[in-house]
């Protein structure tokens, strides 16, 4: 086909397709999901699904309640056999001991659920794929040697972290790339838009959420004359958008356009392990040159053109040279899982722009579930503890295993000043409970928490004696720190740390410190609650 007769193919698609208002706002016909097309729609049709399939293994849980003398010895060995497994089995002892209450109370049902988990039957062909396609690009990304020596030489504590993301994640370090952060969802959206103009090549996107409305619709707008002038876009956005967000058919609508588009992981109506393993990533590359990450996701809230729980505080990142390479990297091995592995040398192997000498080195890496390694909270406790002054954290959720407790205390202890930004106002009523179950062994430690009075956090964010700074996707709960696919950029001596830290002692201000009394004055009922979700909350 000539590039004359694609671009009016194109043409006529957005003609029959799209809706584009003064604004420059693009919308596909039919993308919005309301309430009918949900209680009549696919995600109907999935949620039952499911609920008749644990419904046949409930139903025969109780038909073997008839013959009790037999289910009672035969449960209690069971019980005992499962529980023995996990005492002796490696792990953290919060989730041991969650599962040994399910076990215990339900020995069988709770038995065979430990062993369908732990069996990783929903997502052992992923972990495979995953494993071949990250032993197959190892190539593409290595620690200068130069660059290795220097951190030797003069950095050692970043030389033995690069030393453990070399050899446990393949992520190399980077010196002399610029980085530029973004203290609100706002400031990203308006960078974004400029750079995303710029492109010539290739733009990639992968979200945990992409919804509809004025940000996407400005954004989706720019990628549609884009295609048009040649360049590659591809999309990826978390299959659970489907569920609530958009429709389950919204890529060929994308690919109607020229947009190349796929959800990760759609919900299917069979019962898997393999949904508990969310792509919570938030990536953009841009001609392999420009890559953003950070919390803020492609919908209205994330600019505060939405208002859901008040102000909504989120921050990103940008980052231009070679260090791009690694996000570029990430989002093709992602896109890659579900086929056939292609050729990465021209978006990986490329010349970099000549940037003015930058101070620092910068560090993107990813996190994955199926790999046994939880990379994201190794970088955050090799900060606490090697913390000398301060570290200033902004999490929007705070359920926290045994590991993580103690390197939070213990750095308080030893007369690190550790700070944690919280909202005030929850996203989730039973994540605010849980998290509040923590305050009290926190503070005893010295550990301040404050609660941002306008709204909600969602921030992702680390910052340690104006020296270290972590923005990322990766909260401080289990869902991410052992669930869910993220990433994140480790910064040390880079000049826009300071901007980090000023932006966190300007939230600092908008927040109430909380007190011992505060914890007293909370709602019974939001205490029962979290006490009662502290029981199960590593699978949550």
């Amino acid at each position: 086909m000539s590039q004359g007769n694609f671009h009016e193919k194109i043409q006529d698609k957005l003609q029959d397709a799209i809706q584009l208002s003064d604004e420059n706002v693009l919308r596909l016909e039919k993308g919005k999901r309301g309430l009918l097309n949900v209680l009549f729609g696919r995600t109907t049709v999935i949620l039952l699904m499911m609920l008749v399939q644990i419904g046949i293994v409930v139903a025969g849980y109780q038909w073997l309640e008839q013959y009790m003398t037999y289910f009672y010895i035969f449960s209690t060995m069971v019980a005992l056999c499962v529980g023995l497994h996990i005492l002796n089995k490696a792990g953290d002892p919060t989730v041991k001991l969650t599962w040994m209450i399910i076990v215990m109370a339900m020995p069988v049902f709770g038995g065979a659920l430990y062993l369908w988990i732990q069996n990783d039957i929903g997502h052992r062909l992923l972990h495979k794929r995953l494993d071949t396609i990250i032993n197959s690009t190892k190539e593409y990304l290595n620690t200068d040697p130069d660059v290795s020596e220097k951190l030797r030489e003069e950095e050692p504590e970043l030389y033995a972290l690069s030393v453990y993301m070399d050899a446990f994640g393949g992520y190399p370090v980077y010196e002399g790339c610029r980085v530029k952060y973004f203290p609100q969802g706002e400031d990203k959206f308006e960078d974004l838009l400029i750079e995303l103009e710029k492109a010539r090549e290739f733009i990639f996107l992968e979200y945990f959420i992409v919804d509809e409305g004025y940000m996407w619709g400005r954004v989706l707008e720019i990628l549609s004359r884009k295609v048009q002038e040649g360049v590659e876009v591809r999309v990826m956005y978390d299959g659970t958008c489907a569920l609530y967000k958009l429709p389950y058919n919204y890529p060929k609508k994308l690919q109607a356009l020229g947009i190349k588009c796929k959800m990760f992981a759609p919900i299917r109506p069979a019962v898997s392990t393999h949904y508990n393993n969310r792509d919570h990533r938030k990536i953009l590359v841009i001609d392999g040159q420009t890559a953003y990450t950070g919390g803020v996701n492609l919908a209205d809230e994330y600019i505060n053109r939405r208002t859901l729980y008040g102000h909504w505080k989120d921050t990103a990142v940008k980052v231009e040279g070679e260090a791009v390479k690694s996000f570029t990297l990430m989002f093709l091995q992602m896109w890659n899982v579900d086929e056939r592995v292609e050729q990465y040398d021209k978006y990986l192997n490329r010349d970099y722009r000549v940037l003015p000498l930058q101070k620092g080195y910068v560090l993107p890496y990813g996190d994955s579930p199926v790999d046994n390694e939880r990379v994201g909270e190794m970088v955050y406790e090799n900060i606490l503890n090697r913390a000398e002054r301060y570290v200033h954290i902004m999490t929007p959720y705070l359920i926290l295993d045994n590991e993580m407790i103690t390197a939070l205390t213990f750095a308080a202890k030893r007369g690190v000043e550790v700070q944690i930004i919280l909202p005030h106002i929850p996203d989730k009523e039973y994540a605010f409970a849980l998290a509040k179950t923590y305050y009290k062994q926190l503070m005893a430690a010295g550990v301040e928490i404050y609660e941002y009075l306008p709204g909600f956090v969602h921030a992702k964010v680390f910052t340690s004696d104006n020296k270290k700074a972590v923005v990322g996707t990766i909260n401080l709960d289990y869902r991410s720190l052992y669930h869910h696919f993220e990433c994140g950029m480790y910064m040390q001596d880079v000049e826009e740390i300071d901007a980090i830290e000023r932006d966190f002692r300007m939230t600092r201000s908008k927040c109430k410190k909380m007190t011992v009394e505060d914890l007293r004055k909370e709602k019974v009922t939001r205490r029962l609650l979290g006490l009662l979700l502290k029981v199960v909350a590593p699978l949550m």
